[in-house]
């Protein structure tokens, strides 16, 4: 089970007992979450509504897989709760957090924008083809890379923080949502290229009917039809 909700009256910034978990279970524990960015006085909150998790050593979608390590990926392999921030094709971040075992760290894919969101859209905005599109809330964060623009999360500023200790981005409990939600379990996108098996794999979370999610699985919805509603 995941860890408790705090008093409010205490600092609410997830420590490293909350990492130092298998990849497996960080990936659930994150759902719900709040992400903070500070940037100057500003703070930007998103809540984490969708996570992939990526297990290093066998898992051939993992940038670790083999125990693959390098001056790139070295984030995975440090401390639990470490930002591993990386470019894709170029020109675009991905936030990842390392979890236990040497390797591993949870993918964010998704995250639904709850405080400054002006800002966040502003942010969006400036890494956008066109300068006039009007973003619509539920856009600004269902994606990796999206995200990261929204929250002007990139390598130079972020990677390898220790969550636990930045005051410029960590993880909080959200006391003003209710954590009684459905999780849905799928497979992770964007890796067919590394074979079935592991293209296939239970590995991405999110949290069920949020408009944030990047990509639904109405398969995988599919067990939750029959439910009683709570």
């Amino acid at each position: 089970m995941p860890p408790k909700k705090k008093p409010k009256n205490v600092d609410m910034k997830l420590n490293f007992d909350f990492y130092n978990v298998p990849c497996y279970n960080l990936a659930n524990f994150l759902l719900g979450k709040l992400l903070v960015r500070r940037i100057g006085d500003d703070i930007l909150k998103g809540r984490i509504v969708e996570t992939e998790c990526y297990l290093g050593g066998e898992d051939k979608a993992s940038r670790s897989f083999g125990g693959r390590r390098t001056t790139a990926n070295e984030p995975m392999y440090m401390q639990p709760g470490t930002a591993y921030v990386y470019m894709t094709y170029g020109m675009y971040h991905c936030f990842n957090i390392s979890s236990a075992g040497p390797g591993a760290a949870v993918l964010l894919r998704a995250i639904h924008p709850i405080e400054n969101i002006d800002i966040m859209t502003e942010f969006r905005g400036k890494n956008c083809k066109s300068k006039s599109k009007k973003f619509k809330i539920d856009e600004l964060g269902n994606g990796p890379s999206k995200l990261c623009m929204s929250m002007s999360i990139d390598k130079e500023t972020s990677n390898k923080l220790d969550l636990c200790t930045s005051d410029t981005l960590w993880i909080e409990e959200d006391l003003d949502y209710d954590n009684d939600f459905k999780t849905v379990i799928s497979s992770r996108i964007g890796i067919d290229s590394v074979g079935e098996e592991w293209a296939k794999k239970p590995l991405r979370f999110y949290i069920l009917g949020d408009s944030s999610v990047s990509k639904r699985d109405k398969q995988a919805e599919n067990q939750f039809l029959d439910l009683p509603k709570s």
